[in-house]
């Protein structure tokens, strides 16, 4: 009710004037923050359902039976996931939000989807790299410490999956022919856009406005002349967290954007900026320390246990 789980920059509608000064002058700008929050955790939860159905999908259609165990295990990873953040929603706010359509679509034709392409570009790539571009933030500027250490510990898993994503198209695009190739390409591009133009719209959270007395048709205007402002969005996707940057980034360093589709990217971010920071992902550091915070509670918890219980 009172205090804001994030600073006001991370919310992008208090960017419009209309709903910062109606939510300043009502009193409940800190609550908005939070719904926001709670939508942003419900979005993530929604994913993670996702991923954990589609990576136990992947287990009957990978040939390679390392890649296969490697399914099974991301799986069993994924449902961790499920758990953590479900107790967290319920902890914080007693239930999620309903998952947009934008994202829900996306979900359904990666999963139901019949080429492996489709699957491992769509979860270990894109939603992925959302992922890891929410977490990230989450971890950067929540103020909830309980939020931070959860976005770090599943970052831990998160960083690993991403990167299986990568191992598979280093193997695999430079196999394809041009015009599978072009098909690949063409299909992360327009997921990305979709995403970019519909993931935060106003009309997906037009139920969450209408309890603030907001009129979710102005702010989709608003938001709207926002986004046309190119210098500003620019300067969104500047930052390090941003999850679209981040997104871009994957799709650069696993090769799925050539010179054909360059043009299309470099409308929202500097791409030789881009290039110049190499293969280091955003939450590459954040999920190490989370690493080593697991090796020492790890390994003081065998060090505790007689040497015939370790062996057993």
């Amino acid at each position: 009710e009172n205090e804001a789980l994030q600073p006001d920059h991370q919310i992008m509608s208090l960017g419009i004037p209309y709903v910062r000064e109606h939510l300043e002058k009502t009193g409940q700008k800190a609550k908005f923050i939070n719904e926001m929050t709670l939508w942003n955790f419900s979005s993530i939860l929604h994913g993670e359902q996702g991923a954990l159905n589609l990576s136990a999908s992947l287990c009957h259609v990978l040939k390679d039976q390392g890649a296969q165990e490697y399914a099974a295990n991301q799986t069993r990873e994924e449902a961790r996931h499920v758990t953590a953040f479900a107790k967290y929603i319920k902890a914080r706010w007693g239930r999620p939000r309903p998952c947009g359509s934008v994202l829900k679509q996306l979900l359904v034709d990666i999963i139901e989807a019949p080429e492996v392409f489709k699957k491992i570009i769509g979860m270990q790539m894109l939603v992925e790299g959302l992922a890891m571009g929410a977490f990230a933030a989450g971890y950067q500027y929540n103020r909830d410490p309980l939020a931070k250490k959860l976005f770090q510990l599943v970052m831990t898993d998160e960083a690993f999956h991403h990167k299986f994503g990568k191992i598979w198209a280093d193997r695999t695009i430079p196999k394809m022919t041009e015009d599978e190739r072009n098909t690949v390409e063409d299909w992360a591009a327009h997921c990305f856009q979709s995403l970019l133009f519909n993931l935060g719209s106003p009309n997906q959270m037009a139920d969450v406005y209408r309890e603030f007395g907001l009129d979710p048709d102005k702010v989709r205007e608003e938001m709207i002349k926002l986004a046309q402002n190119d210098e500003r969005r620019r300067e969104r996707l500047k930052s390090q967290t941003n999850i679209f940057r981040v997104l871009i980034k994957t799709l650069h360093n696993a090769g799925l954007i050539t010179e054909r589709t360059r043009p299309f990217y470099a409308t929202y971010v500097d791409m030789d900026e881009l290039k110049a920071e190499g293969d280091k992902m955003v939450g590459d550091d954040i999920a190490e320390e989370g690493i080593k915070y697991l090796q020492e509670i790890n390994f003081k918890d065998r060090s505790a246990r007689p040497v015939s219980i370790a062996a057993e």
